[in-house]
């Protein structure tokens, strides 16, 4: 369902370790493997049948999307609130309270703001995980892909870069029927999971200028922890 007025930008809060290390909720059967038809790895991703990559390329053919999701991080804590996306590169993550984190990426930096503690922290975008999952493609006969599992009610996809993420990875997780992402879990070099489940998702979404800003001058005035 398409919204033609513009988003704006809302206040937005978490944790910082559930903030770099990603976000959704963990389903540890599928991941495992569970009734699966078949994983492929390393070379035999190129195999993978026509469905996983038309789902991809249906997730990718969304250039906008917005709606509400719930995160359990790695020790078990627990967000919701809402997201916001567009292609390429961009998002927005919205806490509600109490949390005092801000996340956003405008493209080419990942920042994430602590408004208690007054500090901010940069990534950037292209040595973290969501560049995977805000790329404009996902191609499955790519060096990127970890595995492609399909199940009667699921389509798990693996994406990670050793080159730039070390031992992160990020795992996709969508309907095979309607093609919709259900959740998405980012698993960092130490195998710590931080999943965020999506709801309520609208598309085609037309979002203020505002959305993506990223506030590099507050961030400076403040004290910018950068990490190259």
């Amino acid at each position: 369902m398409t919204n033609k007025k513009p988003i704006a930008a809302p206040s937005t809060s978490l944790t910082r370790r559930s903030a770099l290390t990603g976000f959704g909720l963990f389903l540890a059967a599928g991941l495992a493997g569970g009734t699966g038809l078949g994983a492929l790895t390393g070379e035999a991703a190129a195999q993978a049948s026509a469905a996983p990559q038309r789902i991809a390329d249906h997730f990718s053919s969304i250039k906008t999307m917005t709606g509400d999701f719930i995160q359990f991080g790695p020790r078990g804590e627990q967000a919701e609130g809402k997201f916001f996306i567009e292609r390429p590169g961009k998002l927005r993550f919205n806490f509600n309270d109490p949390s005092p984190m801000r996340v956003i990426a405008d493209g080419q930096t990942v920042v994430i703001g602590n408004q208690k503690l007054k500090t901010w922290d940069m990534y950037p975008l292209s040595k973290t995980p969501l560049k995977l999952l805000l790329d404009d493609r996902i191609d499955l006969t790519g060096p990127m892909v970890r595995s492609v599992n399909e199940a009667a009610d699921l389509t798990t996809i693996v994406l990670g870069d050793r080159s730039l993420f070390g031992d992160s990875t990020i795992t996709m997780m969508f309907d095979p029927n309607t093609y919709d992402l259900r959740q998405w879990t980012m698993t960092d070099a130490q195998g710590r999971d931080t999943t965020v489940m999506i709801m309520n998702v609208q598309t085609g979404v037309q979002f203020a200028a505002n959305v993506f800003e990223v506030p590099y001058d507050e961030a400076r005035s403040r004290g910018l922890n950068s990490a190259n």
